[in-house]
């Protein structure tokens, strides 16, 4: 019997026509893009598979739990099994034909130089407490000239970082950390608390209470889920696609230090227009 979709990749991606060339969803297609966290990473991923990124590894060593699903791309079923595994066959069932690869351990400095370098742009969205491990991700994709995204949700939007591998601004940049060298004994929670410092003046007054609580709890290296809602993993994933694809198109996107910012509470307040004329 023959295929009901006998050209599957037109299928996926008819109706991205007049937002995304030809020329650009060929490079798109051939884009290998490594999920290091799959957290909201999955939304992330199930986005880029919807917009014609069907290349993908993805690395978590996590299990999905019940207070996941309220912004994750899992159900219910999913629970107790590696996030790697479910998301996996999350994407067959929206691409039969994806090409997934999976590593149901975390990014660490023993695997980050081999994960980086079989991939054609990095997808930071890895969330855990040990910073060597994240800036060894970093370091690894810098070395292997492969631009990385690191993008996470914020309240109810999302905030994204560019990292060109040619970039001056590093993710060490950003953690006030060495240029080089070991980061061993460096505070993960000390370290963010100054980044999100720098960024308060920015964000909701609601992300910066909610990141604060978070953070005195986790001083003493205790796990603590940041509290995070549905509308702002769906901007991440927008935000975290968006971005891939201007990259993966070789359009410009503004790099680190500067900050792409998604605030959808904030607009719904300020971003309103009146059509026809004056408000009545």
């Amino acid at each position: 019997m023959p295929s009901p979709f006998p050209d599957a990749y037109a299928d996926l991606t008819l109706r991205n026509r007049g937002y995304i060339d030809a020329a650009s969803q060929a490079k798109i297609r051939a884009t290998r893009v490594l999920v290091a966290g799959c957290g909201l990473g999955s939304t992330i991923a199930e986005a880029l598979v919807r917009s014609g990124f069907i290349r993908l590894t993805l690395v978590d060593h996590d299990t999905v739990a019940a207070h996941n699903l309220n912004r994750q791309a899992y159900n219910r079923g999913d629970v107790g099994r590696l996030k790697v595994d479910a998301l996996r066959d999350r994407l067959l069932a929206v691409y039969p034909e994806v090409e997934v690869t999976v590593l149901g351990d975390k990014v660490s400095e023993k695997n980050a130089v081999t994960l980086t370098r079989s991939a054609d742009l990095v997808m930071d969205t890895i969330d855990f407490l040990s910073l060597p491990d994240l800036i060894s991700l970093h370091d690894a994709a810098r070395a292997a000239g492969k631009p990385l995204l690191s993008c996470l949700s914020a309240g109810w939007g999302a905030v994204g970082f560019f990292f060109p591998p040619e970039g001056p601004c590093t993710a060490r940049t950003l953690f006030g950390l060495p240029p080089t060298g070991s980061v061993a004994g460096a505070s993960y929670t000390e370290r963010f608390a100054g980044l999100m410092g720098a960024l308060a003046a920015e964000l909701n007054p609601a992300i910066v209470a909610v990141m604060a609580e978070a953070l005195k709890i986790m001083e003493d290296g205790t796990p603590c889920p940041a509290s995070q809602v549905a509308a702002g993993g769906a901007a991440v994933a927008a935000l975290a696609a968006t971005l891939a694809v201007r990259v993966a198109a070789g359009r410009p996107v503004a790099p680190a230090p500067r900050l792409h910012l998604v605030d959808l509470d904030r607009l719904a307040e300020t971003g309103t227009l009146t059509l026809g004329g004056s408000p009545a």
